[in-house]
Parts: C-alpha cells; sequence; structure tokens
C-alpha cells in the first residue's frame, strides 16, 4: 500500500467530483470520482488515504511540482483520516 495526499478537487456540471490524491513526490497519482452529493450526505473525503500500487498512475510532467507541493503540506498539516 501507498500513501496518497488529497491535492485536488475538480466538480462538474453533471454533479460530480474528480478526488486527486497524490505521492508526496507528486510523481503518482489516484483519482476518484463521486456524485457532489455524497459530499454532503457520506463521510466527506479524508486528507489522505492507502491506495494499491496497481491503482496508482503517473502525474503529468505539468502537475508534478504543484502535487508534491500540495501533498507534502497535507502531509505535515492532517493525520491520513482527517476530514477536508
Amino acid at each position: 500500500m501507498t500513501v496518497v495526499w488529497l491535492v485536488d478537487r475538480q466538480f462538474d456540471s453533471k454533479g460530480l467530483v474528480r478526488l486527486t490524491y497524490a505521492t508526496e513526490d507528486g510523481e503518482r497519482v489516484h483519482t476518484k470520482e463521486l456524485a457532489e452529493q455524497r459530499l454532503v450526505t457520506g463521510d466527506g473525503v479524508t486528507a489522505g488515504r492507502d491506495v494499491d500500487e496497481d491503482a496508482l498512475g503517473e502525474a503529468s510532467a505539468e502537475d508534478v511540482e504543484r502535487f508534491a507541493v500540495e501533498a507534502s503540506r497535507m502531509a505535515v498539516e492532517h493525520d491520513l483520516d482527517d476530514t477536508v
């Protein structure tokens, strides 16, 4: 398992939210889509997650630095299961 941290949220016009989690070096990412309504009625979004290696993709070159900064900040400021 690999620890990843929330680095981006994108909302679309269809009521979906795309959550992007990244490793602290910003090079590997895990994305998850859920209905916007689940943010209101569910347990919320956690600061981090443990994911299987095979569930990780590579971040685009232009996102690596931004993701690394944000993932490192989240790791310092939050526990994995903190709701953010």
